[in-house]
């Protein structure tokens, strides 16, 4: 049975561990985690790609060894910052709350699922299927020292994923992809007296902003989401105001939805850069990060039996889309069905004063502990 108590407790000792990323060092908290789950008889192993970035990983044996389910939170926080009234790294309760570091993203979802685990074995249940834990490194910068080599590397394998990084019940089925890139411009320097004998590379990147801008493109609209978004994340350029600019860099982040396809989309914004009048060489654009888009039908599996154990601890599960790039695009690369979901509160993940709701964590765990008894692969 889930142990209120127990679970605040939990929560607050792993919020006054230090995970911030940057700098990046999970080791402290995954050693935490590890010796939690081998005092509940579990087998545990750590994965490093770099010294101190630490993913765990524990396998809680079922009936049917053949299939397994996954669920992921992650270890990283986001640095802490200025302007707290709250220390951050204390797990301070008040009204309900507990304030903290990490208390909704993504601490909360950890403990949440340790609890969940706690309870089954305490509960002696048979799952009917392998359930595999995973608590990532490296999910604030991109998860490149956690959960893509695990995933790469065929070190975790499942069959099916629920990532643990949502709040407020949120059933996250489907998400925007991204592209981040970078375009330098090369013009050709000249006196600021006389512009006539040069060629103004940030009149040029204003240009193609413009077109950009501009352009409509084509895409089917998805109940879930937004249309796409395009971003002018930095722009900068030239030597000197009495200086004509021989050079200029921009970066750009689209996001797009499932359905486009991200080398049209390049394709598209390499034509607007040629449409200046320079030599092609002049433009250049480098690849910063490409993630797909993602989509989960609602009637697989994984959402029924989500969405039949909040329904039976009296919630009501809100099936959704995300404007962002979540780490269950990762999954689709391998062939493997995921959603997210998680227990934080809403508008709190990456603030200062950051907290999660007590009866949040207490519901979380429920949900939790009930769809692990119930699931069923179809």
């Amino acid at each position: 049975m889930v142990n209120r108590e127990r679970l605040v407790k939990l929560t607050q000792n792993l919020i006054r561990i230090d995970s911030q990323n940057p700098p990046g060092d999970e080791f402290c908290i995954a050693r935490f985690v590890k010796k939690y789950l081998n005092n509940l008889g579990l087998k545990t192993k750590i994965y490093e790609f770099k010294k101190r970035r630490s993913n765990l990983i524990a396998t809680l044996t079922g009936k049917n060894r053949r299939k397994s389910l996954l669920i992921s939170p992650h270890l990283d926080t986001v640095p802490a910052g200025k302007n707290w009234h709250f220390n951050p790294f204390k797990g301070t309760i008040s009204k309900n709350r507990i304030y903290g570091l990490g208390a909704t993203d993504c601490k909360g979802n950890l403990a949440c699922a340790l609890e969940a685990i706690n309870s089954l074995i305490e509960d002696k249940a048979v799952l009917n299927y392998n359930l595999i834990f995973a608590a990532t490194a490296d999910e604030e910068t991109g998860s490149g020292l956690g959960l893509i080599p695990l995933l790469d590397r065929g070190i975790l394998k499942p069959n099916a994923a629920a990532v643990l990084d949502s709040d407020d019940f949120n059933i996250i089925i489907t998400q925007k992809g991204l592209i981040h890139l970078k375009v330098k411009i090369q013009g050709k320097r000249a006196h600021g007296a006389y512009p006539w004998r040069g060629i103004n590379a940030i009149d040029i990147a204003i240009d193609i902003i413009r077109e950009i801008k501009k352009y409509r493109f084509p895409y089917t609209k998805n109940k879930y989401l937004k249309p796409p978004t395009i971003n002018i994340g930095t722009i900068k350029g030239g030597d000197k105001v009495n200086i004509v600019a021989d050079w200029c860099e921009f970066e750009l982040d689209f996001r797009f939805l499932p359905g486009m396809s991200a080398k049209i989309l390049l394709k598209q914004i390499k034509k607007f850069s040629r449409k200046s009048g320079m030599p092609r060489k002049a433009a250049k654009i480098e690849i910063e990060g490409i993630q797909e888009p993602y989509y989960i039908d609602k009637t697989h599996s994984l959402i029924t039996y989500l969405t039949g154990a909040m329904r039976k601890i009296k919630l009501r599960p809100v099936i959704k889309g995300s404007e962002g790039a979540t780490v269950i695009t990762f999954f689709q690369n391998k062939n493997i069905p995921a959603v997210a979901t998680g227990f934080g509160s809403g508008g709190c993940a990456h603030i200062a004063d950051e907290y999660v709701k007590i009866n949040n964590l207490y519901k979380g765990a429920l949900t939790l502990e009930e769809f692990l008894k119930n699931y069923q692969f179809s």
